[in-house]
């Protein structure tokens, strides 16, 4: 296309017309040139690496590079065969995904992404390995993906025809007594901390840092989630309300960025990439390393309290919800408590939820008033399951010798000579290699929990409930919690709206592994787009009381809309300066991550 023709073509852009217009003939042609010139390279072009330059690089990592191979194999083969109904069992231990750089925890998304290997892949065991991938597939353009523990819903950290940065075996812990950053030394105080590995999972950190350092860090719920990952999206624990947010706890990062370089990043040495990797989402500012994380003095006591309660008549159900709401807001709704309530089909409420720092006397007191209320009312009201009330010593909360002789607690991995701590919640079990149907999220604010508002809630919630299953996190809002802690996650990328919003709400769907064109094991379709459907409605219920409700970015609807708003809020246009500083080619891009406005779905050819 001739200029004056592309002119004329942006007339409808008149500020980037402008821009074009004013740049000299020679250097518009140099950035048009440069434009084009950014598509990432495929196997099939004659662009990609030749066998002695994929050579040079397994060099210069130590050998380890991988050629991974399709896992699906076996069942492309005989779909009903031996080795293919093995692979469908393995895949339903998250422990088996973890160890497999083709795999990852979550499977697909129907009609949106489904889990394929990379071409290649880097295990990489130090921050060179990681430095020269990033050279490499910079030099030679290709399309980078970066995955720790894998477990992205949003499938960020997979593409086929990639080169991988796999941190798996980036798994060290080291605690420290008096942690001060690289470069702060007599302007940030010393602090008790522990840095941990880009490939390491809460299930092991947790074991290091509690069971046998008695520190306690905040991290996430799920054992076998990352932990850097954790923090890049922000991150929450069961407890957010009084120990913040993951990635306020973030003390440094090592990470490598798009020019190759290691950096130390802290309050003190690159603050704003610092901020940015504090849930400015994964995988778009670089590959990181190591984490450090702020520990706190452990509590006397964790605890949980399990109860449902089915209501016999949409009348008594929207009563009961009145009644929760008011009860939380009067007994809950403080740093001692967190975690969720689901509300679901049959006029059901089913409480999950856990506490810290009471002692079992005074958390049964906690929730007597509502047991009271349900048990009063047994023409209304039924228990399905007995209220359950239990105060525990917090050092056991992830021991898992304890754990593993705790009925039902835990699933551990059953390969010959797993480490003890292999250990998924049994409730967290069922996700592993998932396919999802559909999801969504959003904040809830302090307000609606004042006593003038609460019916308004609860008809909202009632109403939400009529078109699909959801849950309140209380965990996943800092509204209630310490100032300390809200005051030190506003300092993170995260929309701002977490600071006042007393729970998330989340809804999704799914099934167990499957993959399309595997006969016998294909995603069901039609069910996952009913789904999807009813998980729409349900937010869009919820969308007529706060409409416009920020979503978190690491639980959210792939096909969200506004999401640079929804996920950031204000902090967008930030994110996208420190995107430019230190990425301005990206390099790093994942789906709805800060630039990928700029790239195709795919994530292989640049589109503005």
């Amino acid at each position: 296309m001739k200029r004056r023709a592309l002119l004329k073509w942006m007339a409808g852009a008149p500020l980037f017309g402008a821009l074009l217009a004013s740049l000299p003939e020679a250097a518009w042609a140099k950035t048009a040139a440069s434009a084009r010139s950014l598509r990432r390279v495929r196997p099939s072009d004659a662009g990609w690496p030749a066998t002695a330059e994929w050579e040079e690089l397994n060099r210069q990592v130590g050998g380890r590079l991988m050629k991974l191979a399709d896992p699906l194999a076996a069942c492309r083969a005989d779909p009903a065969g031996a080795a293919c109904a093995d692979f469908f069992t393995q895949i339903r231990n998250p422990y088996y995904i973890l160890d497999h750089a083709s795999l990852t925890q979550t499977s697909g998304w129907v009609d949106a992404w489904t889990s394929q290997p990379s071409a290649y892949a880097v295990a990489a065991k130090s921050a060179a390995d990681v430095a020269a991938a990033v050279n490499f597939a910079r030099e030679h353009k290709l399309r980078l993906v970066v995955k720790g523990a894998g477990h992205s819903y949003q499938g960020t950290s997979e593409a086929p025809d990639s080169l991988l940065v796999w941190t798996h075996h980036m798994d060290a812990i080291a605690m420290h007594d008096a942690f001060v950053p690289q470069g702060c030394a007599g302007k940030v105080a010393a602090k008790p901390a522990v840095s941990v590995g880009a490939g390491q999972i809460w299930a092991h950190t947790y074991n290091a840092v509690t069971t046998t350092a008695g520190r306690y860090v905040q991290g996430g719920g799920c054992l076998t989630v990352g932990v850097a990952g954790l923090v890049s999206g922000g991150g929450f624990g069961s407890w957010s309300k009084q120990y913040g947010t993951v990635a306020a706890s973030l003390l440094e990062a090592e990470v490598v960025t798009a020019d190759g370089k290691v950096r130390v990043v802290n309050a003190c040495n690159d603050p704003e990439l610092f901020w940015a990797l504090k849930g400015g989402g994964g995988g778009s500012f670089g590959v990181i390393t190591r984490v450090t994380l702020r520990t706190h003095d452990l509590p006397d006591t964790f605890g949980f309290v399990n109860a449902s309660v089915m209501a016999k008549s949409g009348s008594a159900y929207r009563h009961l919800v009145e009644r929760f709401l008011a009860h939380y807001q009067r007994h809950l709704f403080n740093p001692h408590w967190g975690e969720t309530v689901h509300f679901e089909g049959g006029n059901m409420l089913r409480v999950s939820m856990a506490m810290q720092g009471l002692d079992q006397a005074h958390a049964e007191a906690a929730w007597k008033p509502f047991f009271d209320f349900v048990q009063a009312s047994p023409h209304d009201y039924s228990f399905m399951h007995a209220p359950k009330v239990m105060a525990y010593p917090a050092r056991v909360q992830w021991n898992p010798a304890v754990l593993r002789n705790f009925p039902g607690a835990v699933i551990a991995d059953s390969r010959a000579n797993a480490p003890i701590d292999n250990i998924v919640w049994t409730g967290d079990a069922e996700q592993s290699g998932q396919v999802l149907h559909g999801y969504g999220s959003a904040w809830l604010p302090r307000r609606l929990l004042q006593p003038d508002r609460q019916k308004d809630l609860a008809n909202a919630l009632v109403a939400a409930s009529r078109e699909w299953d959801f849950a309140l996190h209380f965990n996943k809002g800092l509204a209630g919690g310490r100032k300390s802690q809200i005051d030190a996650a506003r300092d993170t990328a995260t929309n701002p709206q977490v600071l006042d919003a007393f729970a998330l709400v989340i809804t999704g769907s799914g099934e167990a592994p499957a993959f399309p064109g595997i006969h016998g094991h294909e995603p069901d379709v039609q069910a996952a787009r009913h789904d999807a459907a009813g998980n729409a409605r349900m937010m869009d219920a919820l969308y007529k009381l706060v409409p416009d409700a920020g979503s978190y970015v690491s639980e959210s609807d792939y096909f969200l809309k506004d999401w640079q708003r929804r996920f950031w809020g204000p902090n967008y246009p930030r994110l996208q300066k420190v995107k430019q500083r230190y990425d301005p080619d990206g390099l790093f891009t994942v789906h709805h991550g800060v630039g990928s406005e700029q790239w195709s779905d795919d994530g292989f050819t640049r589109v503005a």
